[in-house]
């Protein structure tokens, strides 16, 4: 589920991410597309919604307490994390390093959107 989801996000072209071949335990679909195929037109918004609340509900304690929004304000994007106030420190991490990584990855799928997006965890 989550390498489906990650490959809809980062791999423009389906049919290569489907038919990807496996090299040294790595996928290579995405390095074999010119810049050219690389439209991501069948990415949303709402995909990289439904990404970052997949990645947070299997952080928490309580997954039913999460609720992810998109706030698009002033021509700015901003996916918003609510939670619990014992779930917050799951989310961001020792040093911040999982809130990074998530925000790591939202940035490089809106990248390919041509697009900004930053991931908030709400107070």
């Amino acid at each position: 589920m989550l390498f489906e989801a990650i490959k809809k996000l980062f791999c423009a072209d389906k049919k290569a991410a489907e038919n990807s071949k496996v090299e040294h335990g790595r996928s290579c679909a995405c390095k074999s597309m010119d810049k050219k195929d690389a439209s991501a037109s069948n990415v949303k918004l709402s995909d990289l919604e439904d990404f970052v609340s997949y990645v947070v509900k299997n952080l928490v304690d309580a997954p039913e307490e999460v609720k992810v929004e998109t706030v698009v304000e002033n021509n700015a994007k901003t996916i918003r994390i609510s939670c619990r106030k014992d779930d917050t420190g799951k989310i961001i991490g020792k040093k911040g390093k999982t809130i990074i990584a998530l925000r790591a990855l939202v940035a490089g799928a809106a990248g390919r959107m041509q697009d900004r997006v930053s991931v908030e965890v709400a107070d």
